[in-house]
């Protein structure tokens, strides 16, 4: 059976989604592996790694609320949607194929640790003197390049159609 074009076209950007997957499941065995459940070990005067189990959503908002299968339902919806719009996406449309796969290579890599152990191990610990941003992990790095990907395509969008608009 030969292989469509849209299909063609899904498999560098389901490729990408799958790299960070793995760089986020490996990454989170390392910490697993090496420091216990609380621990943190300070690299920089602004940066450490830790190792935090977030059962929440981002920020660790809805903590405790045992939100364990929802977020798990969420990341396969959220998943599904993308590889559809993935598949719809035109051939010119790159900074939108690499917001779709950052995206869900992120959504992938904290669904798998919301399935495998209810909670998503953070590590990378950002600060500045009594400052700290919330610990995060590759995936969320990931979720997070690609939302603003996908904002600046947005916004790129709104201003070409109001050039034209304007002409």
């Amino acid at each position: 059976m030969p292989v469509t074009e849209p299909r063609a076209r899904l498999l560098p950007w389901l490729s990408i989604a799958g790299l960070v997957l793995v760089a986020d499941q490996l990454s989170k065995w390392v910490v697993v592996q090496n420091l216990y459940l609380g621990e943190r070990v300070d690299v920089f005067s602004f940066f450490g790694w830790v190792r935090w189990h977030n059962d929440g959503a981002a920020f660790s908002m809805l903590s405790g609320a045992g939100g364990r299968w929802f977020f798990v339902a969420l990341a396969a919806g959220f998943g599904a949607f993308i590889i559809y719009e993935l598949r719809r996406l035109p051939v010119n449309g790159r900074l939108m194929g690499w917001a779709y796969a950052l995206i869900l290579g992120g959504a992938l890599g904290n669904g798998v640790d919301r399935l495998a152990h209810g909670y998503v191990v953070d590590f990378v610990l950002v600060h500045y003197q009594d400052w700290y941003f919330p610990a995060f992990n590759v995936a969320d790095a990931s979720l997070s390049a690609g939302a603003a990907c996908w904002l600046w395509v947005l916004l790129q969008e709104y201003l070409q159609q109001r050039r034209a608009s304007a002409a």
